[in-house]
Order: C-alpha cells, then sequence, then structure tokens
C-alpha cells in the first residue's frame, strides 16, 4: 500500500484526505517513480471545489497534483533510456502525483541536475511551464518594458525572471513585503492597489510594450489603458478578459513537454532561474498547505513532502 491524497466530494479544503491505495504499477511506457516533493498549485483548488466541473470534471474518488520529482522506482515494459535509481523531475495530467508514488509517462520525465533542490525541482512543472508560455506569449525584447502582475506568486516569479533573460526592463507588480527581493532579481518593484496606473506610468515612462497577467482582478483592462497592443497581453487566468478583449491566454498547456522541463531545470542549476520556495508541508498537512495558497499571498511555491 501507499499514502496518497483523495477527495470524494466537491468542497472546500476539509473534503482532503490523506489515503492508503494499492501502490500503482506502471504500463508500458511509464515510469513508476517514489516521490519526493509535489508541489501545488491554485487551479487545483478550483478543481477540488467544483468551479472547473464543466471544464474538467472529477471522478471521484479523484487524486491531485501534476508536478512531482523523485527516484524512479519501477520500469514499465519499453522504457530503456531511463534507469531504476535515476533521479527525476515530471509531470502528469492524471491528477496523481500528491502521494507516494506516481505513474507517469516516460515521456514526460526529465533528469534531476545537480544543483536543484527536491523541493524547486518537484514545484517546477505547473509553474514553470505557464510562466515560460506566458512569456514566450508576449514575446519581450531588449529595450522594451514588460508588466508582470503577481509577480512575487508561484507563476509571477518565474515569469519576472524569464522576462529579464530577453533583455526587457521587467516592472513587477506585487506588495512591499516582496520588494527587495525583486530588486535583487534587478526587477523593477511596484505596489499593487489603488494608485497602480500612476505608478506603472511612472516606473515606465517610455511606456509598456507587453503585460503579463497572473493574477486576474481586472489587470486586462489596466495593461489596456496603458496602450499595451492586445497581442501582446497575456492572462493566465482571466478568461473573460481575454476572450472580451481578444488577448492571449497562454497557460502550462502550451508549454506542457520535457523538453521545456528540461531547460528550466537547466537555468535553476545554472543559477540564472531561482525557484522561490514558501513552504513546505509533509503530505499529512495538506489541507494546511492549501489554506495557506488560497490566501494568495505567499512568495513562490508551496510544496509536499511525502
Amino acid at each position: 500500500m501507499a499514502r496518497a491524497i483523495r477527495f470524494g466530494e466537491y468542497g472546500d479544503v476539509d473534503v482532503l484526505r490523506v489515503e492508503d491505495v494499492p501502490r500503482p504499477a506502471p504500463g508500458p511506457g511509464q515510469v513508476l517513480v517514489e516521490v519526493r516533493a509535489a508541489g501545488i498549485n491554485p487551479g487545483e483548488i478550483s478543481i477540488r471545489r467544483g468551479l472547473l466541473h464543466d471544464r474538467w470534471p472529477a471522478t471521484f474518488p479523484s487524486g491531485q497534483g501534476s508536478d512531482f520529482a523523485g527516484v524512479v522506482a519501477e520500469l514499465g515494459e519499453g522504457v530503456e533510456e531511463i534507469e531504476v535509481g535515476d533521479e527525476v523531475i515530471g509531470f502528469v495530467h492524471t491528477r496523481s502525483s500528491q502521494a507516494e508514488f506516481v505513474v507517469a509517462p516516460a515521456e514526460n520525465l526529465t533528469p534531476r541536475p545537480d544543483g536543484v533542490s527536491w523541493e524547486a525541482a518537484g514545484s517546477l512543472y505547473v509553474a514553470g511551464a505557464t510562466a515560460y508560455a506566458a512569456v514566450r506569449a508576449v514575446y519581450p525584447r531588449e529595450g522594451e518594458t514588460v508588466v508582470v502582475s503577481g509577480a512575487a506568486g508561484g507563476v509571477g516569479s518565474l515569469a519576472v525572471q524569464l522576462a529579464k533573460l530577453s533583455g526587457a526592463t521587467v516592472i513587477g507588480l506585487a506588495s512591499e513585503a516582496n520588494h527587495a527581493w525583486l530588486r535583487e532579481l534587478d526587477v523593477v518593484p511596484v505596489e499593487y492597489g489603488e494608485g497602480v496606473e500612476e505608478r506603472i506610468e511612472k516606473a515606465a515612462p517610455d511606456g509598456v510594450h507587453a503585460f503579463i497577467d497572473t493574477y486576474g482582478d481586472g489587470y486586462v483592462d489596466l495593461a489596456l489603458r496603458l496602450g499595451v497592443y492586445a497581442g501582446r497581453i497575456n492572462t493566465i487566468i482571466d478568461f473573460a478578459a481575454a476572450e472580451k478583449y481578444n488577448v492571449k491566454a497562454e497557460g502550462s498547456a502550451a508549454a506542457s513537454t520535457a523538453d521545456v522541463l528540461r531547460e528550466l531545470a537547466t537555468l535553476v542549476a545554472k543559477g540564472l532561474l531561482e525557484v522561490p520556495v514558501a513552504s513546505v508541508y509533509p503530505l499529512a498537512e495538506v489541507q494546511d498547505a492549501y489554506r495557506e495558497l488560497a490566501q494568495r499571498h505567499t512568495r513562490g511555491k508551496i510544496v509536499l513532502v511525502p
């Protein structure tokens, strides 16, 4: 048997349970991984509450999680380039990574480089792929100015860094508590809230060329008021605004490949990308982990460890 996160009905955080389940077995082309760390993500809250039932319905009992990193425990038939004992980073689309063991397609795995912690590796996929896709969607260039809302969150904290690698000036919208950290990344911090439009205009006297919205709450409208061309605005959360204004809504699905994951992990290993980890919880405290995530005030990722 093995432990895994389960919920048997839609609801708030109290529906989450740690249950004993049969240890999964890999099928052809699959790999069984003993999980060392698994990230949690805001979209999982919406799925668990049933808010995305029409788009991504749950089948009960449901598991949770896409991100993970761990050690290969068993190989399915036909897997040749991976060996038992390999340390890997990966992802699944089966809502099953928040567990002691997860089965994943071999093609969804990439080696964990030296220097990348288990916590960073295990929380890299969703936030990393989303940030990668969002930055690519607005194609920042050297000499331009890019604004990122929610700049200290799980996705925003990576998006500001990836945008900086393009040579652009990056303005990060975040609370005062995160400004010193953003300055360390050579990101221009701007306080969110009332008056943010004027503060952005002051910080970007030559105008804003691209806008990445990771928070929602009217930031697409703000980007348009700032004069940003709709084709260079990307939101990962405000799908109604994306449809209304014909702006982009590129997210993790647009960059869900092991090649992208490998590229991100390599940047982390080289010290060119930091994955800030806000908190680490044992699997048994999954409810507390999601309570903290729901506050939307953490810097970086929240991680579960079996």
